[in-house]
């Protein structure tokens, strides 16, 4: 995994389509997880501010939001059609079939939402899509989701790092740090909200818990 001086450099080196067609892969493919989206989105948009200049803001921002919808929707189809076949696939060094049972189970439970959430959770992000066309959700309420989670994932983390980038000189430096905080920031929502949907469940079998252990005390 790449940070601070490191993933700079690999944007550089990988230019504005090399940061497309990893949104676009991480968003459906089953590559590019290698590099969590949000790392790569919030150093792209810190390249693009004027105390770098390296991309224009209004391209990279915009060409990684239609890669990111577009990536879902294929992602999509290729579940539809073909997606059944992960579950039975060997495990391998870029392809985990645990990783598409959890998708699914992230899926089930939180329907459309999933969606939108998994924009934030590496990995999953990846499989949530495919898994809703394996799952055969209706194409519009997909299209709907996958387009409010790709327009505040993108829009949110790249200016992020635009408006940091002008704000605060020499922010590079500390890009590592900023990285890290970017990412916790970016998983906290979704983690709340299943914590918030389980936190019932979870007073419930610790009450069991306790009830049980009293009961054999006794």
């Amino acid at each position: 995994m790449l940070f601070g001086k490191d993933l700079i450099t690999f944007i550089r080196n990988i230019g504005l389509f090399g940061v497309y067609g990893i949104i676009f892969a991480e968003s459906g493919l089953l590559l590019g997880f290698f590099l969590p989206g949000d790392s790569l989105l919030f150093t792209a948009g810190l390249l693009a501010s004027p105390a770098f200049s390296v991309f224009n803001i209004w391209t990279l921002v915009l060409g990684c939001w239609a890669a990111a919808i577009i990536g879902d929707n294929v992602g999509y189809e290729f579940g539809k059609r073909v997606g059944k076949k992960l579950f039975h696939r060997e495990k391998s060094l870029l392809f985990n079939p645990d990783n598409v049972i959890k998708a699914q189970e992230f899926y089930e439970k939180y329907g459309g939402k999933a969606i939108v959430l998994a924009r934030f959770m590496p990995i999953v992000r990846t499989f949530a899509p495919i898994v809703a066309g394996i799952g055969k959700m209706d194409k519009k309420k997909f299209m709907f989701f996958n387009a409010l989670g790709g327009t505040v994932w993108v829009w949110g983390v790249t200016w992020i790092g635009y408006f940091l980038g002008d704000m605060i000189p020499g922010v590079d430096k500390y890009l590592l740090p900023i990285v890290a905080l970017i990412v916790l920031a970016s998983v906290a929502p979704p983690v709340y909200h299943i914590y918030k949907e389980n936190k019932k469940t979870l007073w419930q079998k610790l009450g069991e818990r306790i009830k049980k252990l009293i009961k054999y005390k006794v």
